[in-house]
């Protein structure tokens, strides 16, 4: 039987942790991060990448079921020598989930949806239950194929990077002299939100590497929150309160939600409604079904 993988119900805050320090991912564990990404690829230098695979092995198996749960791994790029020695080294410890970097589309997680389900099948677990987010914009030709995702094998968010797409460009910078993504970074968010929309997915925004301008993060992820965004990764244990923050909606949102849903709901055959000195029609309606679910969650 295959079981469908799952997100959390909370998915606001995804805080990396790197794979190689048993201190930092106990903090990271410790604190209030919907999700805890322990990391094996970036974070993590070529020579002590089998070492961080057996550290990270290790402290899953330490925990209990309901603690694995939001436990997740990154592991390095399919294209790479570690991939299977990662998902060997991880997967029978069962964490939450999988993050895949660099994915170039939808047939790379197709091919780490077979790689996982054989090791399922291998230690007797259920194939198909382990869910993966993937990081969709890392490399230039990924950008055409963020649109491709709909219905991939175990694909439960998708999320972009903006670091290693400078990189893979050959760009100086990524951002403008006033702090913002240049036009380039920019259409790679717009790109990962609408694939994510396009896949049923939510999209999760990037890192903000400025981790001590914690006000400068709070505008950045409340203004991704109405583009549509669902969560944040983070860098760093300070910026998981402000991001939980901002991707919660607020009492005044949800009491002009409810307010919205009441209205059409007295008048179930009417195609609009006056509200507040304003014409709302049905997308209204949804965007404020939605605001619940997000609360709700």
């Amino acid at each position: 039987m295959i079981k469908e993988a799952r997100l959390p119900v909370r998915h606001r805050s995804w805080l990396f942790a790197p794979g190689d320090s048993e201190k930092k991912m106990t903090k990271a564990t410790e604190g209030d991060a919907d999700i805890v990404i322990f990391d094996l690829e970036d974070a993590v230098v070529e020579g002590e990448k089998p070492a961080a695979r057996a550290r990270v092995s290790h402290f899953l198996q330490m925990q209990n079921e309901a603690g694995r749960a939001r436990l997740w791994v990154r592991i390095n790029p399919l294209d790479g020598p570690h991939t299977a020695d990662d998902l060997a080294a991880v997967l029978p410890m069962q964490p939450g989930g999988i993050m895949l970097p660099k994915s170039r589309g939808r047939e790379d997680v197709e091919k780490l949806d077979r790689m996982l389900t054989a090791l399922e099948l291998e230690h007797g677990l259920e194939p198909g239950a382990m869910p993966v987010i993937a990081l969709v914009t890392e490399v230039a030709a990924a950008m055409f194929t963020t649109g491709d995702y709909a219905g991939a094998p175990r694909l439960v968010a998708m999320t972009w990077g903006a670091e290693d797409l400078a990189d893979s460009v050959g760009a100086l910078s990524n951002c403008g002299p006033d702090g913002d993504y240049r036009f380039t970074y920019e259409l790679a968010r717009s790109l990962t939100l609408l694939g994510a929309a396009a896949a049923s997915v939510p999209a999760i925004e990037t890192i903000d590497a400025d981790f001590r301008n914690l006000q400068g993060l709070k505008v950045r992820a409340e203004r991704v929150r109405q583009d549509g965004y669902r969560g944040m990764l983070a860098i760093h244990p300070d910026q998981v309160r402000v991001i939980n923050a901002a991707f919660t909606p607020t009492e005044k949102e949800v009491q002009e939600a409810r307010e919205i849903i009441d209205l059409f709901d007295a008048k179930p055959g009417a195609g609009t409604i006056g509200y507040k000195g304003k014409m709302l029609d049905r997308p209204h309606l949804s965007r404020a079904r939605q605001l619940l679910a997000l609360r709700s969650s």
